[in-house]
């Protein structure tokens, strides 16, 4: 391998540099038994971004015009308790919080069914948490869906 190679390999990051190697990651969701395109295959994470915002937004709306009346500050203490409490109730119940189910997507375990409620309340807390959402695996999960054994697919 010359320099050139090296540096390649090195600016385009691990996975590209296995892959030249001839490992095969496969698509996003293979691993867990998931199609690679249509419903039931692992949500793409603009998708994931916009629900997350959907929902922040509806947050902070009630907050700030129910429970903060006019302080903002209040409201964003008071938009994370309705989130966890949205998030729990809604995801434990149908699947899906306000914004996933407006942009096609729900959270299933890994094994396709229902996720439990134990698993709901982990996986809301650790995304309160932000940083655990930010870390991801090869199948594009983040950390807290990945401990709560949990995937958000298409609907």
């Amino acid at each position: 391998m010359d320099n050139r190679q090296a540096i390649g390999s090195w600016l385009s990051g691990p996975r590209a540099a296995a892959e030249e190697m001839g490992a095969d990651f496969g698509y996003r969701g293979k691993r867990l038994g998931l199609p690679e395109k249509g419903p039931g295959s692992v949500a793409p994470l603009g998708r994931r971004f916009g629900a997350l915002f959907i929902d922040w937004s509806l947050c902070m709306v009630i907050a700030y015009g129910l429970l903060a009346r006019g302080d903002q500050q209040a409201a964003g203490n008071w938009a994370l308790g309705i989130f966890l409490v949205m998030s729990v109730l809604t995801v434990g119940t149908i699947g899906s919080t306000p914004g996933k189910r407006i942009l096609g997507l729900r959270v299933v375990s890994e094994n396709g069914g229902r996720a439990g409620g134990g698993r709901v309340i982990l996986r809301s807390v650790l995304l309160l948490l932000v940083i655990p959402a930010l870390v991801w695996d090869r199948d594009g999960r983040g950390l807290h869906d990945r401990l709560a054994r949990a995937v958000q697919v298409r609907i």
